[in-house]
């Protein structure tokens, strides 16, 4: 018993010392809680790269609810073939001669359908200098296209074609768009039909500097959807098949897609198209600033907070901001409830107003936040609508592009897009003939066309081109 009684006890301390050995091991060397935070990361990274089916973006349904409603678009110009006066007696005494061969000049581009009924917006540049504009529908079904407008500042126009029950695009908006996000690029590059190319959204409100137009709005989206020419004028749309913006332009050194393509915001297409198929031309609203983007050295000289916002640098006297009351050094950070950082996000905002429209924008003066309404303007620095201005002594006119504008070597000009009974007609003008100056007064847009008209007294000297390089001048009287 007494040995029995030994053992019992030998056993009872090695067991107590197993115990004590293990809470003393817990208490000072195991740590539990590192162990655990290493085992939620671990299983966390786990689940989200295991997620497969939600990880892969899936774009079919997009590209199958827009692929319809892109079409391809044929252009024809003649360039060059010769000079005249458009009288053949001064034709012959001063020898006047047909110097060369008239050229057919082709191009090709991409167009979105809007409507049922046939409306389509491409770029200005696909359609510029254009004569005959074919549109070629998904199905292959081909329409000649009517010119509606154009607008060169924002590189938009608007075509119609006789047509019923088409596909067309659902309208996004593109101030959703987040850095990140996919997007398509649907067109026609290199002629090759019904293209679809995806990317995703790089950075937004870029300004290129491409549009030499003087009042030019540049905001691009940027994305490295590949873009290439014959894409222009094609649409970029979001994970829904939704009309997000215009593809534009591309950035390159070889004329071919390298990494990086364009598209204008549809929030800007939007208002440009509203305006050319209700008015005929854009409503441009205008704040009368001169602008910069802070920079770092801008930011410290006004003490600001923060290295963003739009820096006013000229507030002219006959503009809607200096009656206002904003002023130079001023900081514009929000427009209409939405915070602008750059120019181009201020053009972007203001461009989706109309003249006579009041805005709520908010600056920073001397370190404060300060807000103001501004009635915004038009070019001229009033805050009327212009109506029915495209309609001029029984001719319709649309403004020309850059392009045109290049090859024919002429610096203004509005197009004769249709002509029926009236002056102009019985003066011998015809379809397509551009006029440059009146009463030797250039003429940018049909504004300046129909003032001279109603403020000349006597007769009327009007001089222009014809797209194929053709001179003419034609006199009228006033009556």
């Amino acid at each position: 018993m007494k040995k029995f009684g030994r053992y019992t006890l030998t056993l009872l301390l090695v067991i107590a010392g197993a115990f004590i050995a293990v809470w003393t091991y817990s208490t000072y060397f195991d740590k539990p809680n590192v162990i655990t935070i290493k085992e939620e990361q671990s299983l966390k990274y786990a689940a989200i790269s295991n997620d497969g089916e939600n990880a892969l973006t899936d774009l079919t349904y997009a590209a199958e609810k827009s692929i319809h409603t892109v079409v391809h678009i044929a252009t024809q110009s003649v360039r060059g073939g010769g000079w005249s006066s458009g009288n053949p007696f001064f034709d012959e005494l001063f020898g006047m001669r047909r110097q060369q061969q008239p050229q057919i000049a082709r191009g090709f581009g991409s167009g979105v359908i809007l409507s049922e009924d046939g409306f389509i917006v491409t770029n200005n540049h696909v359609i510029d200098g254009a004569q005959n504009i074919k549109v070629i529908l998904n199905d292959n079904r081909e329409f000649e296209a009517h010119l509606i407008g154009a607008d060169p500042s924002t590189d938009i126009a608007v075509l119609k074609i006789e047509a019923k029950n088409l596909s067309f695009i659902t309208v996004g908006n593109s101030d959703d768009l987040q850095i990140g996000e996919w997007v398509l690029a649907v067109g026609n590059p290199f002629n090759l039909t019904s293209t679809v190319t995806a990317g995703i959204i790089s950075a937004m409100g870029r300004n290129l500097r491409i549009n030499q137009d003087q009042l030019a709005i540049e905001s691009f989206i940027q994305t490295d959807a590949a873009v290439n020419p014959g894409n222009s004028g094609g649409a970029l749309v979001n994970q829904k098949g939704q009309l997000v913006g215009i593809n534009t332009a591309i950035a390159s050194r070889t004329g071919s897609y390298t990494g990086y393509s364009f598209a204008v915001p549809v929030t800007i297409v939007k208002k440009i198209v509203a305006d050319l198929m209700e008015f005929g031309e854009v409503q441009r609203a205008l704040i009368g600033v001169n602008i910069s983007d802070v920079n770092a050295e801008i930011a410290k000289e006004l003490k600001l907070e923060n290295v963003e916002g739009v820096h006013i640098i000229g507030v002219p006297e006959n503009g809607a901001a200096h009656e206002a009351g904003i002023k130079i050094d001023d900081v514009i950070i929000n427009v209409g409830g939405d915070k602008v950082k750059t120019s181009a996000e201020l053009q972007e905002k203001i461009s989706q107003y109309r003249p006579g429209d009041n805005i709520k924008i908010i600056l920073i003066r001397d370190q404060e936040k300060k807000q103001f309404t501004v009635t915004l303007r038009n070019k001229h620095g009033d805050t009327e609508i212009v109506k029915d201005n495209t309609v001029v002594l029984g001719a319709e006119f649309v403004q020309i592009g850059n392009s045109e504008k290049q090859s024919l070597e002429i610096e203004s000009g509005i197009k004769i897009t249709n002509i029926v009974k009236g002056k102009l007609k019985e003066a011998g003008l015809k379809k397509g003939y551009i006029i440059t100056n009146v009463n030797k007064n250039p003429i940018y847009e049909v504004a300046d066309f129909k003032r001279e008209v109603e403020n000349a007294s006597g007769g009327i000297l009007i001089e222009g081109v014809y797209p194929n390089g053709e001179l003419a001048y034609y006199v009228f009287g006033n009556d």
